[in-house]
């Protein structure tokens, strides 16, 4: 199926939410002394209501991940984003975006898509616009 402006990309979900395990582990693998990650009392002492905050590492990951299933793993030529709100522990987490232009580069498709990570339905995480290398012929995961 070919790819078109306006196309939706198949999201990438965690009902589950954000775990305080992989949040640990995740700042041992990145040596991060943060206690925000792991330290309820440090949370609760600054408004999270003793909340754990995700890394925005693996905030990112959770869109790579959904882009990689929907055009292949090596798929992601760039990718811009900020981080406007933060991801809880608990939350539930999904990701979702758009194709909103679509260019020859260098003899590849290249679909240009604005994407975002959600927590709890409703907050923006993550906003971000990627370039991804459409596989030939566009056989990309059904939207």
């Amino acid at each position: 199926m070919r790819v078109e402006v306006g196309d939706v990309i198949p999201p990438f979900q965690l009902p589950d939410g954000a775990t305080p395990e992989r949040m640990r582990t995740t700042a041992a693998i990145l040596r991060d002394p943060t206690p925000l990650h792991w330290d309820r009392e440090y949370t609760r002492a600054r408004g999270f209501e003793g909340r754990l905050l995700n890394q925005t590492p693996l905030n990112m990951g959770y869109v790579l991940n959904m882009l990689m299933a929907w055009a292949g793993p090596t798929s992601v030529r760039r990718i811009r984003a900020r981080f406007p709100n933060v991801v809880l522990d608990g939350s539930p987490v999904a990701t979702g975006g758009s194709v909103v232009a679509i260019e020859e580069v260098e003899g590849d498709r290249v679909a240009e898509c604005e994407v975002w990570c959600d927590r709890d339905d409703e907050v923006r995480c993550l906003v971000a616009t990627a370039w991804v290398t459409l596989p030939d012929g566009d056989d990309v995961t059904p939207r």
